[in-house]
């Protein structure tokens, strides 16, 4: 296929010319997929490439979606958005975000706010072992895993915690609560738009809001907590950001940096993933020439982590006591040769059509070290042979960072191409598809 001379319809060519190579990469892993399951392989599911089970469900919920994809590409493409202030776009992209996840959600009807919560795998059945002793939780967390959820196993005590402190101050009711924990994931949203604007510039930021908004993994962010672990690992880039400004400095500079890492830190204590982002923090200070930073980010990382040890858990304890859990409960019963290659399949899809642009880019962009630290994630994750299934949940916090490029131009120092909205409308669509015949886990 060779590529039209330069003009107006250039951009429009590779976008198309994205979509349709996109397209055969998810037909050809879908494929696979299929093939994996007629093999009887071990996957541990027989919705490959994704936990759950098929069910075809149409309804009055499943047109709520749809409509909410179709007002926000008519505003993005109208250039209706073009008009709005900086603080306007961020709010118009959480408000949007939010709408796109709570109606995924709803194809489920008010159960798709509520059954995360209810399932005994998930943390919110570990919640009344804390009891009225959170210190006592914390310091047996480790020695006492065999008895928590499948959830709770994985992960450190943080998202429990959470969820007991909420409790504590009223919310109870399962369905304020799943929308609670959605509204609080959405707002990565907004951060995620003021690190690319921090970055390449707000004109690039505004084209990128379209693919932010109608992210195909807003199925998975509705009522997560690896969401929250979006929210703090994006405010921490943010943090960054701000202290690596090239006018920024003394006091001001060493509180942003410390703050960047205590945010890391805290994240750390929901997700023994979260460290990774902390690679996108050095990246930003060494492409800033403020490697200097990565000091006083590094010591406010730790002060949460510390923090916990003195309390009694230990992180280090915790992440050994979750490889242990895992290598017995999971390892056993899910090929990891078929499932490197699934979990692949899973990002497409999980991502969409964006991803492909935005790998295609990435060395034309400055925003490359965000998408160093969630590749080096999702990297890792599948050569330690820990992508098993339900990574389009794990990886929530990295989806963000690996579509940026899509902004990004064609060239170095080339102006930025107009909002990809072929692909983030195809991607809406398989958003849609996908919550009409999946039904999750979680």
């Amino acid at each position: 296929m060779s590529e039209p001379p330069a003009g107006p319809r250039t951009a429009a060519y590779r976008e198309r010319r994205d979509a349709l190579c996109w397209l055969l990469l998810g037909v050809a892993g879908l494929a696979l997929a299929g093939l994996a399951v007629q093999l009887d392989a071990r996957l541990g599911t027989a919705s490959a490439p994704f936990l759950g089970r098929y069910k075809i469900r149409i309804g009055a919920g499943t047109l709520l979606a749809p409509a909410v994809a179709a007002v926000t590409l008519w505003l993005a493409a109208s250039g209706r958005l073009t008009r709005l202030r900086w603080h306007e776009i961020q709010l118009f992209g959480y408000a949007a975000g939010l709408a796109w996840a709570i109606a995924l959600a709803l194809v489920d009807g008010w159960s798709g706010l509520t059954k995360a919560l209810g399932s005994p795998e998930e943390y919110l059945g570990d919640v009344r072992q804390v009891g009225d002793a959170p210190l006592t939780y914390l310091r047996h967390f480790t020695a006492d895993a065999v008895y928590h959820s499948v959830a709770s196993r994985g992960h450190p005590p943080g998202p429990v915690l959470f969820l007991w402190a909420l409790q504590q101050i009223g919310v109870t009711d399962h369905i304020v609560l799943g929308f609670l924990i959605t509204a609080v994931s959405v707002l990565a949203i907004p951060l995620v738009l003021a690190a690319v604007r921090d970055s390449v510039g707000e004109e690039a930021a505004r084209r990128y809001l379209p693919v932010l908004v109608l992210a195909p993994y807003a199925i998975w962010t509705a009522v997560s907590l690896d969401g929250l672990v979006a929210v703090l690992g994006a405010a921490a880039i943010v943090s960054g950001l701000r202290a690596s400004r090239r006018r920024v400095r003394g006091w001001a500079a060493i509180g942003w940096a410390l703050l960047a890492g205590l945010l890391i830190g805290v994240a750390s204590l929901f997700s023994y993933s979260a460290p990774w982002l902390g690679l996108s923090l050095v990246c930003v200070y060494f492409a800033r020439r403020r490697a200097s930073l990565n000091a006083l980010s590094g010591i406010g990382a730790l002060l949460p982590v510390l923090g916990a040890q003195l309390l009694g858990f230990g992180w280090a304890d915790g992440l050994v006591a979750a490889e242990t859990d895992y290598a017995a409960r999971i390892a056993p019963y899910r090929s990891v040769l078929w499932w490197s290659a699934i979990s692949v399949v899973v990002l497409l899809l999980a991502a969409g059509p964006p991803i492909y642009a935005s790998a295609r880019k990435i060395r034309n962009t400055a925003m490359w070290p965000f998408l160093v630290g969630a590749g080096a994630a999702v990297v890792f994750s599948i050569a330690a042979g820990l992508a098993r299934g339900g990574v389009e949940h794990a990886w929530l916090p990295f989806f963000p960072w690996l579509t940026v490029a899509a902004v990004a131009p064609e060239r170095p120092g080339g102006d930025p191409p107009p909002s990809p909205l072929l692909l983030v409308g195809i991607g809406a669509i398989v958003a849609v598809v996908i919550e009409a015949l999946l039904i999750t886990p979680w």
